[in-house]
């Protein structure tokens, strides 16, 4: 579905970098919700080349289909993976990993990265940062998820109707958005934000050390 999103009638002056209001202008989007968000987000990222950037609260296991369209043919074998195995298959060919994220990741989800030997040694970056709530995906530089959609199953899994969450986001290829959230992303995973941050006494270890 294609839409028009407008920001904001506003600009906010001397903004922090990560409180800001853009002013308004014409951006064309997708609105995608329910199983769309598997199909259309989890679909780009396993065709990633180049990087997948990744942004959420919460980190858990997360099945997908092992062959997509037809998991119900597959007889006589587990017709889903972890979305870490395909994962690695994109660190394999090269692909960019980041996945900054508030809470500590789910047991399943630490007991699976383990069978990944290359994940588990830097091919799949990991970010912590408490203050992070946005849930964002940003695909080769060129596609970009915003939404209610955590790194879980019932977000953005293979989950069934009935089963997943009811969550709600828009798809882009707009490219002043999608430089606007990488730098907000970049900032965040950089440390741009530690120094002022009043809950540096508390983080698990400040990205600017």
């Amino acid at each position: 579905m294609a839409a028009q999103l407008r920001a904001p009638e506003r600009n906010v002056v001397d903004a922090q970098p990560l409180d800001i209001a853009l002013p308004a202008r014409p951006v064309s989007v997708e609105l995608i919700a329910g199983r769309a968000h598997y199909e259309r987000v989890i679909a780009a990222i396993m065709g990633a080349h180049t990087s997948v950037w990744i942004a959420t609260a919460n980190v858990k296991g997360m099945m997908v289909e092992a062959a997509p369209g037809r998991a119900r043919k597959r007889r006589g074998r587990e017709p889903y993976v972890s979305v870490l195995e395909r994962l690695d298959e994109l660190a394999g060919r090269g692909v960019e990993l980041r996945l900054l994220h508030a809470e500590i990741p789910s047991r399943p989800f630490r007991e699976e990265i383990a069978k990944h030997p290359r994940l588990l040694g830097g091919a799949l970056e990991l970010a912590r940062c408490p203050r992070v709530h946005l849930k964002a995906v940003i695909v080769d530089g060129a596609l970009l998820y915003l939404g209610s959609a955590n790194w879980t199953g019932a977000g953005l899994g293979a989950k069934g109707s009935g089963k997943r969450n009811f969550e709600l986001g828009i798809v882009t290829d707009d490219a002043p958005l999608l430089d606007q959230v990488q730098a907000m992303f970049d900032r965040i995973w950089t440390g741009g934000e530690c120094a002022g941050c009043k809950l540096r006494d508390e983080c698990p270890g400040p990205r600017d050390e």
